[in-house]
C-alpha cells in the first residue's frame, strides 16, 4: 500500500503545480490575515495567512529565521492559534521579528521608510526593480542583462520584484515571462507587495498621496494583491514596498500589521543615487523609466570585472536582510 500512497501524493502535488513550478489557486475564498505558530519538527512557522481554495484549507507561512514563505496545506502542521504581538515576543530573536522592528523604528519620514540596506557577506546590492501600474510593456533588458552579465558566477540571479495588482492584471503575456524565466532557473524573483492600485495623484502633497489618500482601503490593497499573485502562480513574501515610496507612522504599522516588512532604498538609480556595498537599489521596470534601467545597465558593465572575480554580485532580498539582522 504505501508504493501507491506515495504515488498518489506525488501525483496530486505534480498537478496542483503549474509549468513554473508554484500552484496556481484560481478559486480562492475566505483570504484573510491569520496568525498562528506552527510547528513540524525541527522547524517553527509563522503564519500569516488562512484561505480555501476548491474546498481545502491552506495557509501563507513564513520561516521566522530565513524569511522564505510557503503555502501549507493546513493538516500538516500543529497550529497553535496566536496574536501577531505574541508571537513577535516569542520569536523575538529571529531575523524577521527583528526586521520588522528595525522598519516600524524607521517610520516617521514620509519617504523611503523602512528597510534601506542589507549587510552581505561580501560587496554588492540587492536589485529591486517596481512594477507599478503602465501601459507601457515590461523593459526586458534588466532581465537579459542581468542574466548574461551573471551568467558564469551567479545562478538563478536574484531579483525582487515590487509587483502591483493592476500591472498583473495588464501585463500577462511579461508576468508568463518573467516566470519561464524562473522556471529555467535563470532568475530567483522574490515577490513584493506593491498594493494593488497604486494610487497616486499628480496635484496632492505626499501627505495625502499614494496610499495616504483619504479613503484608501489598505486591506484591500494589500491582501488583494497577495490573492492575486497566488491567482497566478506566485509566493507572496513578506516585503512591502509602499507606492511612491511615501507613507507615515500610521501606515507604516498597519503594514506591519499584517506582518509585512516595508523596504525602502538608499540607491534610486533615475534620482542619481550611487549604490554603495548592502543597497537596497531601486529602479523601475514597467518602462516607465528608462533613466533608471539605462544607469543600471551602464553599472553592470562597470562591474564587469569584479562580477568576473565574483567580487561584487547580487544578493537576495529575504537572506541580505536576514544577515543584517542576524548581525
Amino acid at each position: 500500500m504505501r508504493p501507491i500512497k506515495h504515488f498518489i501524493i506525488i501525483a496530486i502535488i505534480c498537478f496542483a503545480f503549474n509549468a513554473y513550478g508554484q500552484a496556481n489557486y484560481t478559486k480562492i475564498t475566505n483570504y484573510k490575515p491569520y496568525y498562528a505558530w506552527a510547528h513540524l519538527y525541527p522547524q517553527d512557522w509563522i503564519v500569516l495567512r488562512s484561505f480555501e481554495n476548491a474546498g481545502r484549507s491552506y495557509y501563507l507561512m513564513v520561516n521566522p529565521q530565513t524569511l522564505v514563505t510557503k503555502i501549507a496545506d493546513a493538516g500538516f502542521y500543529q497550529i497553535k492559534p496566536a496574536s501577531l504581538a505574541q508571537l513577535r515576543e516569542k520569536f523575538s530573536d529571529m531575523p524577521y521579528v527583528k526586521a520588522l522592528a528595525k522598519a516600524e523604528s524607521q517610520s516617521v519620514m514620509i519617504q523611503d521608510a523602512g528597510i534601506e540596506r542589507g549587510m552581505p557577506q561580501e560587496t554588492g546590492i540587492s536589485l529591486t526593480a517596481d512594477l507599478c501600474p503602465s501601459h507601457r510593456p515590461l523593459d526586458r533588458r534588466i532581465f537579459t542583462d542581468i542574466i548574461n552579465g551573471f551568467r558564469q558566477v551567479e545562478r538563478p540571479v536574484p531579483i525582487a520584484l515590487s509587483v502591483s495588482g493592476l500591472w498583473m492584471k495588464h501585463h500577462l503575456a511579461d508576468l508568463n515571462w518573467l516566470k519561464e524565466l524562473q522556471a529555467k532557473r535563470q532568475i530567483n524573483i522574490t515577490w513584493v507587495n506593491h498594493s494593488f492600485t497604486h494610487r497616486v495623484s499628480p496635484s496632492s502633497p505626499l501627505k495625502t498621496n499614494f496610499l495616504l489618500e483619504p479613503g484608501t482601503d489598505i486591506n484591500y490593497e494589500v491582501l488583494e494583491t497577495e490573492k492575486l499573485m497566488l491567482t497566478n502562480g506566485l509566493m507572496p513574501s513578506v516585503f512591502f514596498r509602499f507606492p511612491g515610496l511615501v507613507s507615515d507612522q500610521q501606515l507604516v504599522y498597519k503594514i506591519t500589521g499584517f506582518g509585512l516588512i516595508p523596504v525602502g532604498t538608499d540607491a534610486w538609480l533615475a534620482k542619481g543615487q550611487q549604490p554603495q556595498a548592502g543597497s537596497i537599489v531601486l529602479i523601475h521596470g514597467n518602462g516607465n523609466e528608462p533613466v533608471g534601467v539605462n544607469d543600471f545597465i551602464n553599472l553592470l558593465r562597470q562591474k564587469a570585472p569584479s562580477i568576473a572575480k565574483k567580487q561584487w554580485l547580487l544578493y537576495d532580498l529575504r537572506e541580505t536582510v536576514e544577515e543584517a539582522e542576524v548581525r
